[in-house]
């Protein structure tokens, strides 16, 4: 499915900086450049991520991005505390999503041994990931508007993010670091009435991003001239450079793990996978317009089929058992206090796993050795890779699209720096 894309005017400035003709811009092989440092100050870089740029005048020649400010050790502490201990870190990773992180990792350590959620489980699943994607979407959509210097779209965009914080905080007990999935389930099932909640905000956001975001942005000349031919990342670059997620869907790739190897029943919902035609920032900003469109489709499809039953796998060796068990079981009692204190003890077994987070693949290989820790735990985080395409991207781009490229690249730093 290819984003529809307005029809606007040639701007030869633009076109002259793009086109790959480095003969102007190298007419002075032998001069002076200049070294700027951009960042690692968070405003507009999206994160502790410093970029030094060689400049001949305002063309940015060269462009080598330096990462490891926020670095936290995240995979060895998985190693340390074990499978569930392990999950609330994930909500800081990529904190636009804390969800679809919890969720991501317990699926990774559930497919070594090949534990399956109950369909009520698989679906509440599904319906907090979308919320993620929705919810991050909107947040980097608004970032990447007030970079470029549309700032009422921000406060759009964390209008709606409100609301689904707002869900979170029903949901799990927290609006952020929400720590709600479990290995082999979940924390809690759906309270009373959230589900129709949710429903009818599924059923209301695309319409609102049209009002909001699209009549102010996607035909707006600014907008239009400051996106349209900048960051160019033709097909095969962005498949070479492993790009992910609609980092590489912009560029005309249609690749999502969804659809791809299907997991939590995605085979099972209708949806598109949205992809852009010239691989540009524009491209990219219509990709994640269109994305929150068909996560709100999966949302209500997922609701109006939202089975009863369990949440969660019935093996209490790795999910905990019924309170009213643990108080009158010695056996539950024991079990209880097993997975909490030890972590459930997994058999033997490797695996990668491959998650379509907001962002791109976030993937996790997963070594288990029998006891409540992974002997190895491994992250592929999308951010991380998706920044590797800087020095291209910014190749004689002009310094002020430096702000408009990373935005469109929608990265975060907290998961590059794990």
């Amino acid at each position: 499915m290819s984003a529809a894309r307005p029809t606007v005017d040639d701007n030869p400035l633009r076109n002259s900086m793009t086109s790959g003709d480095s003969s102007a811009l190298h007419a002075d092989p032998d001069g002076e450049y200049m070294t700027l440092n951009m960042g690692p100050s968070h405003p507009s870089t999206h994160g502790v991520l410093r970029i030094v740029l060689d400049l001949d005048g305002e063309v940015i020649i060269r462009a080598v991005p330096d990462l490891g400010y926020l670095h936290r050790g995240m995979e060895k502490i998985a190693e340390t505390y074990g499978y569930n201990k392990f999950i609330p870190y994930t909500d800081r990773m990529d904190y636009l999503a804390p969800i679809s992180n919890n969720i991501a990792v317990a699926m990774g350590i559930e497919a070594v041994n090949g534990i399956v959620l109950p369909p009520r489980g698989q679906a509440i699943r599904v319906i907090c990931c979308e919320l993620a994607r929705i919810s991050a979407h909107l947040l980097g959509l608004g970032a990447f508007a007030m970079d470029v210097g549309a700032m009422t779209v921000f406060l759009y965009t964390f209008r709606e993010r409100e609301v689904i914080y707002d869900f979170m905080e029903s949901l799990t007990g927290a609006r952020f670091t929400v720590s709600f999935t479990r290995v082999g389930g979940l924390a809690r099932d759906l309270p009373d009435g959230w589900a129709e909640s949710v429903r009818r905000f599924a059923e209301r956001i695309p319409k609102t991003v049209e009002t909001d975001i699209e009549n102010m942005l996607t035909t707006n000349r600014i907008w239009v001239d400051r996106l349209q031919g900048v960051g160019v990342i033709p097909k095969d670059v962005a498949m070479s450079y492993g790009m992910t997620g609609p980092c590489l869907r912009g560029s005309g790739v249609e690749w999502d793990l969804r659809k791809e190897q299907p997991y939590l029943g995605y085979e099972n919902y209708d949806f598109d996978v949205p992809v852009g035609e010239h691989g540009d920032a524009y491209d990219r900003y219509l990709c994640r317009i269109e994305e929150i469109k068909q996560s709100a489709s999966i949302i209500q499809q997922a609701i109006a089929k939202l089975p009863d039953g369990p949440i969660s796998v019935e093996d209490h060796k790795v999910t905990l058992p019924e309170k009213t068990k643990v108080l009158t079981s010695m056996e539950e009692l024991i079990h209880q206090f097993m997975v909490v204190t030890e972590g459930p003890a997994l058999p033997p077994g490797e695996r990668y796993f491959g998650f379509e987070n907001p962002k791109g693949e976030l993937g996790f290989y997963v070594k288990t050795d029998g006891t409540g820790r992974p002997h190895r735990l491994r992250m592929r985080a999308p951010s991380f890779v998706n920044l590797g395409i800087i020095p291209y991207a910014f190749d004689r781009a002009m310094v002020a699209d430096t702000v408009a490229i990373l935005g469109s690249l929608d990265f975060v730093m907290g998961e590059c720096d794990r």
